[in-house]
């Protein structure tokens, strides 16, 4: 499998592209801009010997699929998504216990690339999204991504449940965000964990709950009963990280 989109839009993206060593076939910039992100992807790309092409507005415009370029598009060469066996190779590589992010039905490009975004950010070892009903790496997510899904490795899986049952077979324990669940203050969120995500709407499936060792509820005093799936992501997993290397 591979992934949807060869094309990486916006600034912070494409520099992390090229950073991370991601094969750059070229990069087109807004004619005339020369700001500081711009220098910056011109510098790092003539290291790695990346052609830049100057080109009018109009012209990435046509080529972006966001809408949502900040003047600077790369084509770059498809990547294989990872395996699940990788993410967990990834963990061993670094001496740690696994921290995975598992996303149940996630629909929002936008809410995918902010929770790889902050998969990385929380040292989460990977994220793996299920083949149906979910959003796939698009643009849209490796711009949102902030540049992180160059370094998060993300594995897709035909059945999210049965990885789950492989996976506990290797330790792992999940937790999933629910309302109805303990507050997570109260909860032991350490060790080789998986953080399950619900979809915007409906949130955690029935089935795939029942496989979740732990329901954590996030506190909140709104006048509202829920929280976007990428904001949950972000409170759950830096309570994780939290635990795990404070507490």
């Amino acid at each position: 499998m591979r992934y949807e989109e060869s094309i990486i839009e916006g600034r912070n993206a494409v520099t992390e592209a090229i950073r991370s060593g991601r094969s750059i076939d070229r990069i087109f910039v807004l004619d005339g801009c020369n700001d500081g992100p711009v220098s910056t992807i011109k510098r790092e790309a003539k290291k790695r010997d990346i052609m830049v092409r100057f080109v009018t507005k109009e012209r990435l415009d046509q080529i972006s699929e966001s809408g949502k370029h900040q003047g600077v598009i790369a084509y770059a060469a498809s990547y294989d998504y990872a395996q699940v066996e990788d993410i967990l190779q990834a963990a061993k590589d670094k001496g740690e216990d696994p921290f995975i992010f598992l996303l149940d039905g996630i629909e929002d490009p936008h809410n995918l690339g902010a929770i790889i975004r902050t998969a990385n950010q929380v040292g989460a070892h990977g994220v793996i999204i299920p083949k149906n009903r979910a959003v796939g790496l698009t643009a849209t997510v490796a711009k949102t991504s902030a540049g992180a899904l160059n370094y998060v490795p993300v594995a897709k899986v035909t059945n999210l449940t049965r990885c789950m049952e492989d996976l506990k077979k290797e330790g792992l324990w999940f937790v999933c965000a629910d309302m109805e669940g303990e507050l997570m203050y109260r909860q032991n969120l350490k060790g080789s964990i998986g953080l399950v995500i619900g979809s915007e709407g409906e949130g955690v499936s029935r089935l795939v709950k029942e496989h979740c060792d732990l329901t954590a509820a996030i506190p909140m005093k709104g006048d509202i009963d829920s929280l976007n799936a990428s904001v949950a992501a972000g409170v759950l997993g830096y309570e994780i990280l939290r635990q795990r290397e404070f507490a």
